[in-house]
């Protein structure tokens, strides 16, 4: 993984080149093992900060082809040895860069090499006088636009690098490429995400293709770990991973974090890895260790949205120490939630239809929040996450299920049924039971609860009632409605003054419940302890109920 940043158009090379070394250093943090940059002979400006992964004594970028074609890539290609094989004779150099694939694919089959790509990327293409920019169709990989007072246009991997250059920065559209010709083309446009197509498909395959996207995440030239906090989504990951190292003789480092030993996400972490025998870390934090955290975290994170940054502030804290354990790539489990429809709310979608539209949307949206965070948390501190559950052929697959498999029924189904199931397998346990039934716990409220309440008390002390009074006024878009909300704005605010930046925050806001003002999962009536003080109290059947019923596998008392 890298960062990346281009110009194009620049009237005067010299003077331009200056300010592009300049923003592309404000990234480094996402490339601090080696940079380089080109000057290309119609003027083009490239510039790179890499973060070694794989390749790492020839994969240096800009990568050159023989015509003097140039490309910048932030991303990871996993079928780039296939596709190095699909390439006329001429451009199968045999390089061992997944990087350099892009660029002499390009070359040999035009933009159409985008849709053959299996991977996460944001890149850049310098073809002699022609240029050929593209996003990931989910958008795991960040990329940003805008255009100088002179005219020219200028693309980088953070907003922050754009911000005193462009007189309006914007988000690259996901699944999108860009030419001069063309401007910006959708090639990314499943059925599901159309909208063409109801979804039917049945989960048999489902464990199949989550252990392929798991397994193709481990091509690396430097040790992978795993995030580990203890719910259902990172623990099969982890589970997975350890299986495939087993095969090797490996062992795999995994790595947890929480307000204390006792944390709910540390004490399950702690379970799972010793279930699995992986090489386990614990990392305790305090709030005031977070707190002081608060605005590096959003200079890095680039982002005021307030369940964005109680879920950030420990999972930077944690890739800083996992980036200290020489560990640059670790795998995580961003994306169940949404194409499960694992989050609590989706307990009450009033129709199996909603629940999958609701779905879709999440999915849509998720380069502004988990994937933001994932991304920005782990490159902040030079760390690459993989996010298997957003491999494009197994979310094809969920996202073309049968929506009443995944729908939440009280008493009957519980959260992410269908993926709990498919992975139920008492022969050959991949989790032990208490951790493939825990009911979903939001990572900012798993690493304890005490941390979320603190960080509201905290900006109650902050944010005076009379300044929280001046909202409206100061903030109209995306007027904050709490105190705490009020208080990431103002850092980020002092951070960011390009007015355009502001609306590339989305705010995180569940939907069909009640209590709506806070997005923790707390706030939800089906939560076990929430805020209200009469939750929903659950436990898992015992098996030889639950195969009685069907799979119906909690049983909730109100």
């Amino acid at each position: 993984m890298c960062g990346i940043l281009a110009v194009f158009g620049a009237s005067q090379v010299e003077p331009t080149l200056e300010k592009a070394l300049k923003a592309s250093k404000k990234i480094s943090h996402r490339g601090p093992d080696e940079s380089g940059h080109i000057v290309t002979a119609s003027g083009a400006i490239l510039c790179h900060e890499r973060l070694s992964i794989v390749d790492l004594k020839t994969g240096k970028q800009p990568i050159k082809s023989e015509d003097e074609s140039y490309l910048v890539h932030n991303g990871e290609i996993y079928n780039h040895k296939e596709l190095r094989a699909s390439l006329s004779r001429e451009y199968k150099r045999q390089g061992l860069s997944d990087s350099e694939v892009i660029l002499h694919g390009y070359l040999d089959k035009g933009v159409s090499i985008v849709k053959e790509l299996d991977g996460v990327f944001s890149f850049i293409i310098s073809h002699k006088d022609k240029v050929l920019v593209a996003r990931d169709p989910i958008g795991v990989k960040p990329l940003f636009f805008g255009s100088d007072p002179e005219g020219a246009l200028w693309f980088a991997s953070e907003a922050k690098s754009l911000e005193d250059i462009c007189e309006t920065v914007e988000s690259f559209p996901v699944g999108h490429y860009y030419t001069k010709e063309e401007g910006f083309v959708r090639y990314f446009a499943p059925k599901w995400w159309t909208g063409e197509e109801k979804p039917i498909r049945d989960a048999s395959k489902i464990r199949e293709l989550l252990t392929k996207a798991c397994t193709k995440r481990l091509m690396s030239d430097v040790p992978v770990g795993v995030l580990l906090s203890g719910g259902l989504d990172s623990s099969l990951v982890s589970s997975i991973v350890a299986r495939e190292l087993k095969k090797e003789g490996r062992t795999v480092k995994s790595f947890s974090i929480g307000l204390n030993k006792d944390s709910k996400d540390l004490v399950k972490a702690r379970e799972v890895a010793e279930f699995l025998g992986t090489e386990h870390h614990e990392i305790t934090y305090t709030v005031e260790e977070g707190i002081a955290y608060m605005r590096e975290l959003i200079e890095k994170v680039e982002t005021y949205d307030v369940t964005t940054i109680r879920a950030s502030t420990p999972m930077y804290i944690m890739t800083k120490y996992i980036r200290e354990q020489g560990v640059k790539v670790v795998l995580s489990g961003e994306g169940a939630d949404e194409m499960f429809g694992g989050y609590l709310y989706f307990g009450n979608a009033p129709t199996s239809s909603e629940f999958h539209d609701e779905t879709v949307r999440r999915v849509k949206r998720l380069h502004t929040s988990d994937v933001q965070r994932a991304d920005r948390s782990t490159m902040g501190a030079g760390v690459e996450a993989r996010v298997p559950f957003l491999d494009l052929e197994f979310l094809d697959e969920v996202m073309s299920l049968d929506p009443e498999l995944k729908v939440i029924k009280a008493g009957e189904k519980m959260e992410k049924h269908v993926l709990r199931k498919a992975f139920d397998t008492p022969e050959d346990p991949y989790l032990p039971d208490s951790i493939l039934w825990r009911q979903k716990e939001q990572f900012s409220d798993g690493v304890g609860y005490s941390w979320v309440d603190s960080l509201k008390e905290f900006a109650e002390e902050c944010v005076t009632d009379i300044e929280f009074a001046k909202r409206e006024k100061l903030f109209p878009h995306n007027t904050p409605l709490t105190k705490e909300a009020f208080l990431y704005r103002k850092v980020y605010a002092s951070i960011f003054k390009n007015k355009s930046m502001v609306k590339l925050v989305k705010r995180w806001i569940p939907r069909w419940q009640d209590y709506d003002i806070d997005p923790s999962g707390r706030a939800n009536a089906a939560h076990t302890q929430t805020y209200h003080g009469e939750g929903v109290a659950s436990k898992k059947a015992e098996r030889d109920e639950m195969e009685a019923l069907e799979g119906d596998l909690l049983e909730v008392a109100l």
